[in-house]
């Protein structure tokens, strides 16, 4: 900038922090301007300085500036259940999970949604997709309350048993319901609520209701969330029902495809994972709910094959929403089942686990304009405090923020060029009254509710 020339106005700068770059590497002394939701550009810390004046300035001395994770798979309803779940059960599904949400009322939804994104933002995350439950109307109100990027959706099932089948509508409600959800919410915040369509899984959803929702989601220009090939029993039931695996039962009816969103993906052929990576399929891995449940899913196939992968906590019911330990678990499963035996321990590499952490979810969320850090991208963006003993000194910061780095080393986060956390403290929702509704509510369900 010359000596006379004018100061470029933003909304924030983040002024000499160390960058995670797009080949997730780290670049020291590094400046981000951010104005209108969008970052205007990433350089060397003194020329931006000299360059910008902002209307509020975040200093990165001693911190790591990166994109913000994305968890690809969750369900906000079920934080209350916390404890409930735990594997204690051998049917969670219909002994736990389905009476435990058939008996949600509207405002446990909203209680238990704030607590997701307040722990969420807590941990680093800036989006999630939902794969929906009841009540979602709520869920879409804590997210806009909460400042956070989300796809949620209805849960939509026209077919089988629940308790008193009070989850199962018929495709005619379920399409209704989504339309009345879609003109109410999406776009809301300023683009950051997308409102999609849910299929729950195989299981409960016929092909009917699946080749409605594919020519609902193309007509509506949104996206579809389902839960795909997460045990023996759901690949079971398509091969004796429809004499196809689940993958291919989607590819049949329409519904896999760029705007489609598959959880857990554990029991994939090699045809599978290629309809899936071929088709664009965003595939969206769940690390410690797949281990303790379903097993090993084919890491290193999928990504051979091309296929896109994010990281997704699946709730809070058993797990604790840190993407620091889904990589790592992911990681290290993948390399004791898959890599070990063939005496390959780079079979999945740090670089891997954390683009699945932020470009793999993110890109199903927003595409091309989430997940980097870099001018032109939407300004979701988070800080960690670096000088700790656990992470410094390093001779690879990225590595070892792989390796030791946890959710709580956050300490700002940034949605949507909005500052939502600074300093560990959450501008947007208050911690204290959300755990103590949230508790309220756990004790009302639990007493309400016979599980």
């Amino acid at each position: 900038m010359t000596m006379n020339a004018i100061p470029t106005k933003c909304d924030i700068l983040i002024q000499d922090c160390t960058l995670l770059n797009r080949d997730f590497d780290t670049e020291a002394h590094r400046s981000a301007a951010i104005r209108d939701g969008v970052i205007l550009e990433v350089g060397e810390a003194e020329a931006m300085g000299a360059k910008y004046d902002a209307a509020e300035t975040i200093s990165g001395a001693g911190k790591l500036l990166m994109p913000g994770f994305a968890d690809g798979h969750t369900h906000v309803c079920q934080q209350l259940l916390r404890g409930r779940s735990g594997g204690t059960e051998p049917m969670t599904w219909s002994g736990v999970l389905v009476p435990f949400e058939s008996g949600l009322t509207p405002q446990d939804v909203r209680v238990s949604a704030r607590l997701a994104c307040l722990e969420m933002i807590k941990a680093g995350f800036t989006s999630f997709a939902d794969a929906g439950g009841v009540h979602m109307d709520q869920a879409a109100e804590a997210v806009l309350e909460s400042g956070m990027r989300a796809a949620i959706c209805r849960s939509s099932m026209d077919i089988g048993e629940t308790v008193g089948g009070r989850l199962i509508e018929t495709r005619q409600e379920i399409l209704s319901r989504f339309e009345e959800l879609y003109r109410v919410y999406d776009g809301k915040g300023n683009g950051r609520l997308q409102i999609w369509l849910g299929l729950r899984e195989i299981m409960t959803c016929s092909p009917e209701l699946m080749r409605d929702t594919a020519a609902e989601a193309a007509a509506y220009h949104t996206g579809i969330h389902a839960h795909l090939c997460e045990h023996r029993d759901e690949v079971s039931f398509s091969l004796t029902h429809y004499r196809l695996r689940p993958a291919e039962l989607l590819a049949e009816t329409g519904v896999l495809g760029e705007n489609l969103l598959t959880a857990h993906n554990v029991l994939l052929s090699d045809h599978d994972i290629a309809l899936l990576a071929d088709s664009g399929t965003h595939i969206i891995h769940c690390p410690k709910g797949n281990l303790a449940h379903h097993g090993f899913p084919r890491v290193p196939t999928i990504l051979e094959n091309g296929g896109v992968i994010g990281l997704g906590c699946d709730g809070a019911s058993s797990v604790n929403l840190d993407m620091f330990e889904l990589m790592r678990t992911l990681q290290l499963a993948t390399i004791a089942s898959q890599g070990l035996p063939i005496f390959d321990k780079q079979i999945v590499t740090v670089k891997d686990m954390l683009r699945m952490a932020t470009v793999g979810g993110a890109s199903a969320i927003g595409g091309d304009t989430l997940g980097v850090v870099e001018a032109g991208k939407k300004a979701d963006v988070i800080l960690l405090d670096i000088r700790q003993p656990h992470l410094m000194p390093t001779r690879n910061l990225a590595v070892t923020l792989a390796y030791c780095g946890h959710g709580h080393d956050v300490t700002d986060s940034i949605i949507d060029g909005k500052i939502v956390m600074r300093d560990r403290h959450v501008l947007t929702l208050d911690e204290e009254q959300v755990m103590a509704d949230a508790a309220c509510h756990m004790e009302a369900c639990f007493a309400r509710i016979n599980i």
